[in-house]
């Protein structure tokens, strides 16, 4: 990483030092991500330091929340007080902090359901909707739209296409709690429907746990990634003037 980079640099010199492509740094000037670059008696355009901060900034905090939302968020920041950026980074930090603690509970809920899947179950402790929604802490309503989605098979009392009340044996159980346990971390129902696809080919409920340790992962990434935006938007907001816009 280069400090301090002089004044008066091309387009492919704030690329270079930030790790963009000369276009690339074009578009987040025209998208306001970067300050407006000033202009040579030739027309091209000249940079300074704040620029390369900027677009170093940007690349940290898109990393951590995504380029959509930092596109919007940067200029933000940078146009506001520094108490305002600040508590807004905590708070970002915070939404990071919550995830990890739902995935963290989604394994533990996994755990739980690997040990016991591995355990005998009488068909007589079936359970109706509202005893596994009650022992899961979920609605029944979330149970009949997992039903739905794919996600839970259950028996109906009536037989073969009946349509009396729902019972749920051990594989439904098991199923509803892999949902509720990658509910709980986040993931969406298509997600949870490929998940339980292959746990039904293959058996194999560690893929479950195994995705979950991936999104453990990207979520230490991130938050890796929003302390070293942290540390360029002080620096930016320290140093520098708010950029006008509209030049």
């Amino acid at each position: 990483m280069v400090t301090n980079p002089p004044e008066l640099l091309s387009t492919t010199d704030v690329g270079r030092l930030a790790g963009y492509s000369p276009q690339q740094v074009r578009d987040l000037e025209r998208l306001g991500v970067l300050p407006p670059a000033s202009r040579a008696p030739n027309g091209y355009r000249r940079y300074g330091a704040r620029h390369v901060v900027a677009a170093r900034a940007y690349r940290a905090l898109a990393a951590a929340i995504g380029p959509v939302a930092a596109r919007t968020l940067l200029p933000a920041l940078a146009e506001g007080p520094v108490d305002a950026a600040a508590a807004r980074i905590d708070e970002l930090h915070g939404d990071l902090a919550l995830e990890r603690r739902r995935v963290h509970e989604a394994l533990r809920a996994l755990d739980t359901v690997l040990i016991e899947a591995a355990e005998d179950f009488d068909d007589r402790d079936a359970m109706t909707i509202g005893e596994l929604a009650q022992a899961l802490g979920v609605r029944a309503s979330a149970l009949r739209h997992w039903e739905r989605e794919g996600l839970v098979r259950t028996t109906r009392s009536g037989g073969s296409g009946g349509s009396g009340a729902r019972s749920y044996g051990a594989l439904a159980v098991t199923e509803a709690r892999i949902a509720a346990a990658l509910r709980a971390g986040g993931y969406g129902i298509p997600a949870i429907r490929s998940i339980l696809q292959e746990v039904r080919a293959h058996g194999n409920r560690g893929d479950a746990q195994r995705i979950l340790q991936q999104r453990l992962a990207d979520l230490t990434r991130r938050s890796v990634a929003l302390l070293a935006a942290a540390g360029l938007l002080h620096e930016l907001l320290e140093s520098m003037p708010p950029w006008p816009h509209g030049e």
